[in-house]
């Protein structure tokens, strides 16, 4: 601009100072000093007001200094002074173009216009270049006209200069490109402008044909569609357009659509348009369309609809094919889809206007019709919007008659009969007129008026269909005469369905006149058929067919009738078809697909009761009963009045065995049908279950009670069914309870009269039931039953009825069991053998035969009778298995001298006889409380599973049932068991009562009252006793126990001479296993090794086997530790457990003892422990308690093992036995632990505070239990020193000192206690960080000389000289609890003395002190260990102690990486190693190395180690 100004003169130049104020200015501009410029303007003004230049400098410098208003002003000020100079236009322009400027686009373009005027005749470029900017600027506002009348100036402009033809074909194609974005909004003379820009294209195109010219003329042709009015200028262009591209198919499609939308008649033009468009392409759209609508005008109906269908769906837009489509559906009665289709064309018609105007009338009142024809309230409403906007539709006759159907439709009759009656007078000549007022007589039932009218419309009107239907309707309905009729309804039918071949309901009617007046079935098929196949949605006639074709026998026909319509039935449609199908499913023994039918046609009609009650007939015969039982009840609640399915809800509810529902539900018949035999054999049948189950869980009481209300109700059943109709069932359901009557009398003593007129009752009654059917099974067996009963007697029409019964069926268990019992009743074994050995092979799982062949074998005396007895009690209990079951197992046990035979043992052990007859006989015993006998049998086998409490109940029982009887010895035998059973419990007054109450004359019990005696205390009495049954024993081995619990008394008594005299009385005799035990146990308690030495050695020689295999090891046990021979200790019981592997008694031993003789091999006592567990889990009180404890020495945590560590162990220790003292003491030890191995990985302690909780635990469960003074002393001292321990390792010291302070009060004389007091008060010293005074370090020596035995104290007293820097003294120390540990054969603690004696050595060294002796001390101290065990830590000092004599030497790099790489070393040592060994590594310069240990150093999360190697790999 300035460059510009340079060149410019200005108006006025009175003076140099203004020149040079204006080159100032351009000078500035060039440099964008525009503030500068600004000024040297103003200046200029000052001289000269009107300088034009100066203005046009102000507005550029304004405009770039963001000053648009000023700039602005001063442009338009330079223009008012000069309005045809250039430069102020041009700089106006540049402003207005800028785009932060809002709201000048006018002002732009008229900017642009003044631009044109002045370059018109100079500048041509420029004029150009100004003319697209204002085209586009027309273009952005949508000034379509101004766009179309610039853009012909700009080409005029460009022929006037002779542009290439080519480049006027460009500027065309832009024009058009502007225009025809927006063709609907432009005005006529625009769009002629456009259309000429397309002619003028067309021809101005290079390349013709080509693609591009191919596009230009599809745009051309689409922008001609868009204009009405220029029908012969599209038809022109689409013919050329073939012409020149004939295999496009294009301007055909556009040409189809242009017949389609022309309405009328089909030309010959159009139809050989379609044919030419559907040959070049059978997929187009407009093809498919024309050729649909030709066939609509052929009444080719279906093929149309399929025509327009698939041309509609390739192309959409065309209102008029929407309403072809409308109209052929309306013609096959489509309704709905014509409705819809009718919506779509007024939706693509859009705002009626022009030749859309009349589509858009027709296809509103083809919608009305249609809506109409469907016959709903709904529709008829819709039906008169539709007619109200139809535009003209008010004066139209046709429209009326629609809007008056419309209104009768809906109901409103008076506007309806107004239309009709104004359509009558104002067009009498209208057949819809008549045809109204038909509808309306027709629709009020006024058959003879309907009739005219009919007739009347028919006259003027003789091919609409629907009028003969209306009038064969009105015939059908006027009288039976007019519908029998033929030359009346039927033959309007017949004319309705010849003039409207999709006319179903005419087809319907057709039917039922062949039906109910012709009585021609198959033709009334045929018409019912052809109705349904026209209207699927018509229920009538598809059930009509159906049950025709299945009167008919054409099931095929039927079935293939509803698979047709419920393949194509949408869900919750087409009830009727699933309803017929599901039932004819149900009855062709098809219950899954009845069901899946059923539910299909509930879906349609979800409250169909009926339905309901079908489909949970369905369920019932696919065995879904739960199912079922919904649908009954859902059909039930659905119509209350349905009984059946009421009914056959409480049958399912008693096949599920829901007994007290089913009851309920029968009930509820019953109020409503009181005397329903159903429901009253169901409810006599639920109540016999509930009694069966109360009987086979000893609920006796509450069976007998539902007993009595199933015989009421099955006697009001049999009653009322016997009135309906004599079965031979009933008579033999009769008879039977006739017998079970008389049985019950029998059983409670009634009048035998009674009895026997009972029993001649139900004779008869069986008779009755045989004579009435003689193939019954069942009938002869009851006969049998109750003829061979003991009140009758009559063996031979029971053995005739028997094998009658069982030549009526031979699968017939019971009967040959009942045959079986005859025979063996009768004492003809052989035969009853042979009827249950018939019984077993057709049912082996039958009870009551085995119990025949039971007792058949212990008739004749078989060794197969208990294992027979036994198979019974697998089999289903029964009294009298159960009894003879437990007797034999009885009887086995009470004879001592078969123990090692293999019946024993297969028949006791192996088959867990013991147990198993308990059981039997604690429900035997249940079901008859009055056996004595049963009751002694109890006891003996209760007392043999050591259930002490029920055995004292079973013998108190037995007791109290002899108690009046006439066998006395068998009382006392009773009476005896029973003061036995009290002594087990401890009750040993109540035992002593018991002996004294009846007279004691055998040894037996002499020997229980001289026990109960000693129990209670009485020891001279008990000796009394005992010496008198001395008196009476008779074999010496009864002798030495009595002389073995003498001398057990002599004991008590504190004469030990006289017991040991007494004990080697019996062992020079005859010696007994308890005597040498009870021998080696005084030995061991007076602590004489020689004397246990001597009767362990006694005892080894008399008892072998496994019999007291752990009292034994036990023993031996003891006696090795008190000879000191730990090794022999583990050897014993490892010897034990290598012979008895299965015995969790000795594993549990070796778990216990490991921890006290063999604490090298805790791991082992960990494993013993387990193993002991696995064996047994009943053991787990005292195995969980051994692992934990074997798990603390052996140093596992919970880090290591998060499931099995001590921790775990022990409170699952707890949780079994939680009254065990010893288990608390060692939770307290596994939390003290856990809290150590926390603190050495830096985190924080779980299991803090719990010190004083589990030391008062420990008290309360020492005073709960009978426990030995000394052990409760020792187990409470250790707690309270645990709990100091902990206390002041947790940095809780006064906590710590007041709790020291407290057990010195209750026990002053305590070392332990007293060393926990100065190491608590020391350490509070400690943490002060002064020097101790001599006389404290004085003190703390001697109170460790106090408890000098004590490896621990010196210990402790070491680590506090070596805090004091006196490391000779606490060399010493050292050393002194290292002998201390070597006398007491304390592994431990030689360990432990000789690593820190090692670890204060190398401190010293570390040091770099310049003393020998401390190197040799670490070397000495740590190989010392190793020998002891293979010591991590001992290693790991070894290789510091090489490190700090030569770090870089390669024995250092090896003894580290031992410790690193080697598995199972502790990480918390191997961290440390891997520390040193990586400064090692950095010192070498061993780049491979390093990343090798950095690597294991990361798989193992040493935190310490990766920092260290940032730091060393920075450094270096």
């Amino acid at each position: 601009m300035a460059e510009s100004c340079t060149g410019a003169k200005s108006a006025t130049m009175s003076n140099k100072e203004v020149k040079a104020a204006l080159k100032s200015a351009r000078d500035a501009i060039r440099n964008k000093e525009y503030k500068e410029a600004l000024k040297h303007c103003k200046a200029v003004l000052k001289q000269e007001k009107n300088n034009y230049n100066a203005w046009v400098f102000i507005g550029l410098a304004a405009a770039e200094l963001e000053q648009p208003d000023q700039a602005k002003g001063a442009y338009k000020k330079a223009i008012e002074l000069e309005p045809n100079q250039l430069l102020a236009w041009q700089g106006l322009a540049n402003l207005y173009e800028k785009p932060n400027q809002i709201d000048v686009k006018a002002d732009l373009a008229d900017v642009y216009q003044k631009l044109l005027e002045l370059y018109e005749s100079g500048d041509k470029q420029k004029w150009c270049d100004v003319c697209n900017k204002l085209v586009e600027l027309y273009h952005q506002e949508k000034k379509y006209l101004e766009v179309a009348e610039t853009c012909q100036k700009l080409i005029r402009m460009k022929q006037e200069e002779g542009a290439e033809k080519a480049e006027l074909h460009q500027l065309w194609k832009k024009m058009i490109h502007l225009l025809k974005d927006s063709t609907r909004n432009q005005d006529n003379k625009t769009g002629q402008l456009l259309l000429t820009a397309f002619e003028h294209a067309l021809h101005s195109a290079d390349t013709v044909p080509g693609d591009d010219h191919q596009n230009l003329y599809k745009d051309f042709i689409q922008c001609l569609s868009n204009f009405p009015h220029e029908v012969a200028r599209l038809e022109k262009a689409c013919h050329d357009m073939v012409a020149l591209y004939p295999t496009v198919s294009y301007p055909l499609e556009v040409l189809c659509l242009h017949f389609v939308q022309s309405a009328g008649t089909l030309s010959e033009e159009a139809l050989h348009c379609f044919s030419r468009l559907l040959e070049m392409d059978a997929n187009s759209g407009p093809g498919i369309i024309g050729f649909g609508i030709k066939c609509l005008k052929e009444n080719k109906y279906k093929e149309a609809v399929k025509s327009l269908t698939e041309g509609l769906q390739k192309t959409n837009q065309c209102p008029a094919a929407w309403y072809y489509l409308a109209e052929a559906q309306m013609k096959i009665h489509e309704h709905r889809n014509a409705v819809l289709s009718c919506n779509q064309a007024l939706e693509a018609l859009g705002t009626p206007a022009g030749p859309n105007l009349r589509w858009n009338n027709l296809a509103l009142q083809l919608k009305a019709e249609t809506l109409i024809k469907i016959a709903d309230a709904d529709a008829a409403e819709e039906a008169i919007k539709a007619l109200e906007q139809i535009i003209g539709g008010s004066s139209d006759p046709v429209v009326s008659a629609l809007r008056g159907q419309a209104y009768l439709n809906i109901g409103l009759m008076d506007q309806a009969s107004k239309i009709s009656q104004e359509l009558l007078l104002s067009h009498p000549d209208l057949a819809e007129a008549y045809a109204l007022e038909g509808f309306i007589h027709y629709s009020q039932k006024n058959y003879e008026q309907a009739e005219k009218s009919f007739l009347n419309a028919i006259e003027r009107k003789a091919g609409t269909a629907e009028y003969h239907q209306y009038l064969g309707l009105t015939y059908w309905f006027m009288s039976d005469e007019t519908k029998k009729d033929k030359g009346k309804a039927l033959t309007q039918f017949l004319k309705a369905a010849k003039l409207d071949s999709y006319l179903g309901s005419a087809f319907c009617y057709l039917g039922n006149y062949y039906r109910d007046i012709a009585g021609d079935k198959s033709r009334a098929r045929g018409c019912y058929k052809k109705a349904f196949e026209l209207d699927e949605m018509d229920e009538e006639s598809g059930t009509a067919a159906v049950n025709l074709s299945v009167e008919l026998g054409d099931m095929d026909t039927a079935l293939s009738i509803l698979n047709e319509v419920t393949e194509k039935a949408r869900p919750g449609t087409a009830k009727w078809a699933w309803l017929h199908r599901g039932l004819y499913y149900l009855r062709t023994g098809q219950p899954s697909q009845a069901v899946a039918d059923l539910q299909a046609a509930l879906r349609a009609d979800p409250k169909d009761s009926n339905c309901w009650e079908s489909l949970g007939e369905a369920y019932f015969n696919r065995g879904s009963y739960s199912t079922a039982l919904k649908s009954f009840r859902k059909a039930s609640e659905l119509n209350p009045g349905l009984v059946y399915s009421i009914y056959r809800a409480a049958a399912l509810e008693q096949i599920l065995g829901k007994y007290e529902n089913a009851i309920a539900t029968y009930q509820q018949i019953l109020k409503k049908t009181e005397n329903y035999v159903p429901a009253l054999k169901g409810l006599g049948e639920c109540y016999l279950m509930l009694a069966r189950s109360a009987l086979d869980n000893y609920l006796d009481r509450k069976a007998v009670d539902y007993i009595e209300q199933a015989l009421a109700y099955f006697t009001r059943c049999y009653g009322r069914a016997l009135k309906l109709m004599s079965l031979p069932s009933i008579w033999c359901d009769l008879g039977i309870n006739y017998y079970r009557q008389a049985e019950h009398l029998t059983a409670v003593g009634t009048n035998m009269n009674e009895i026997s007129e009972l029993l001649e009752k139900s004779l008869q009654c069986l008779k009755k039931a045989v004579r009435l059917d003689s193939k019954n099974h069942l009938y002869w067996n009851a006969l049998g039953v109750v003829a061979c009963c003991s009140a009758i007697g009559n063996y031979a029409l029971a053995q005739h009825s028997f094998i009658k019964s069982v030549q009526a069926e031979q699968i017939n268990i019971v009967a040959w069991t009942n045959l079986g019992v005859l025979y063996l009743a009768t004492g003809n074994i052989e035969q009853a053998h042979e009827a249950f050995k018939v019984a077993q092979s057709l049912e082996p799982s039958y009870l009551l035969c085995w119990i025949g062949q039971a007792l058949i074998a212990e008739t004749v005396g078989s060794y197969d009778t208990m294992d027979l007895f036994r198979h019974t009690t697998e089999l289903s209990m029964h009294t009298e298995g159960a009894k003879g079951y437990a007797h034999w197992v009885c009887s086995t046990l009470q004879d001592k001298a078969n123990r090692n035979t293999e019946l024993y043992l297969y028949n006791i052990v192996q088959m867990n006889a013991i147990p198993t007859a308990q059981v039997v006989l604690s429900k035997y015993a249940e079901r008859n409380p009055d056996d004595a006998s049963a009751f002694i049998m109890f006891g003996f086998l209760n007392e043999y599973l050591h259930l002490k409490q029920q055995a004292a109940y079973a013998y108190e029982r037995a007791a109290s049932l002899l108690k009046n009887s006439e066998d006395t010895e068998k009382y006392n035998t009773a009476m005896q068991n029973y003061g036995r059973s009290l002594c087990a419990l401890g009750l040993s007054d109540e035992a002593i009562e018991v002996y004294t109450s009846i007279p004691l004359t055998e040894f037996d019990g002499i020997v229980g009252l001289a026990l109960a005696y000693f129990k209670k205390g009485l020891l001279e009495e008990s000796i009394k006793a005992y010496e008198k049954a001395l008196s009476v024993a008779e074999s010496e081995k009864d002798k030495a126990h009595i002389l073995t619990a003498l001398a057990i008394i002599e004991y008590k008594l504190n004469k030990v001479d006289a017991a040991k005299t007494l004990l080697f009385k019996c062992s020079l005799k005859e010696p007994s296993v308890e005597s040498l035990k009870a021998l080696c146990t005084l030995g061991l308690v007076k602590q004489d090794a020689t004397l246990a030495t001597a009767a362990l050695k006694e005892l080894l020689k008399h008892e072998k086997g496994d019999d007291g295999i752990y009292e034994r090891c036990l023993i031996a046990s003891a006696v090795y530790a008190l000879q000191g021979r730990n090794v022999a200790i583990q050897r014993e019981v490892s010897k034990a457990i290598h012979s008895y592997p299965d015995n969790p008694a000795l594993w549990s031993l070796l778990s216990r003892l490991v921890p006290l003789y063999a604490s090298k091999k805790p791991k082992g006592g960990a494993v013993a422990g387990s193993v002991a567990h696995t064996l047994d889990v009943n053991c787990g009180k005292e195995v969980l308690l051994n692992i934990a404890v074997n798990q603390l020495v052996a140093g596992c945590h919970m880090l290591e093992d998060k499931k099995n560590n001590p921790l775990k162990n022990i409170q699952k220790a707890i949780h079994v036995c939680p009254d065990n003292p010893a288990a608390w003491a060692v939770l307290m030890a596994a939390c003290h632990a856990e809290n150590t191995v926390v603190c050495l990985n830096n985190t924080e302690p779980k299991q803090t505070g719990l010190e004083m909780t589990l030391v008062s635990t420990v008290s309360a469960k020492t005073g709960e239990n009978n426990l030995p003074r000394n052990y409760v002393r020792m187990l409470e001292d250790w707690c309270l020193c645990q709990a100091i321990t902990s206390l002041e390792e947790t940095g809780k010291l006064s906590e710590a000192e007041a709790l020291c302070k407290k057990g010195l009060k209750s026990c002053p004389e305590h070392p332990a206690l007293f060393l926990l007091l100065r190491q608590v008060q020391c350490k509070q010293l400690l943490q002060s960080h002064k020097e101790l005074p001599d006389n404290i370090l004085e003190e703390l020596r001697k109170t460790v000389m106090s408890s000098s035995s004590s490896a621990a104290a010196w210990q402790w007293l070491a680590k506090i000289y070596q805090s004091q820097r006196m490391m000779t003294g606490a060399e010493m120390c050292y050393r002194r609890s290292l002998q201390l540990a070597s006398q007491q054969g304390s592994w431990n603690g030689k360990l432990s003395s000789l690593l820190r004696l090692a670890m204060l050595a190398l401190e010293i060294c570390m040091a770099n002190v310049p003393n020998e002796h401390w190197p040799s001390l670490v070397q000495e101290a740590t190989t010392e260990a190793l020998k002891l065990s293979p010591c991590p830590l001992a290693a790991l000092l070894q290789a510091l102690l090489q490190y700090n004599r030569k770090m870089g030497a390669r024995e250092t790099r090896r003894m580290l990486e031992r410790v690193v790489y080697q598995p199972g070393n502790p990480e918390t040592i191997v961290s440390v190693a891997r520390w040193y060994l990586l400064q090692h590594l950095y010192a070498k310069d061993d780049c491979e190395l390093i990343d090798v240990l950095i690597e294991n150093a990361k798989a193992n999360g040493d935190v310490r180690a990766l920092e260290l190697n940032e730091k060393l790999s920075a450094s270096a």
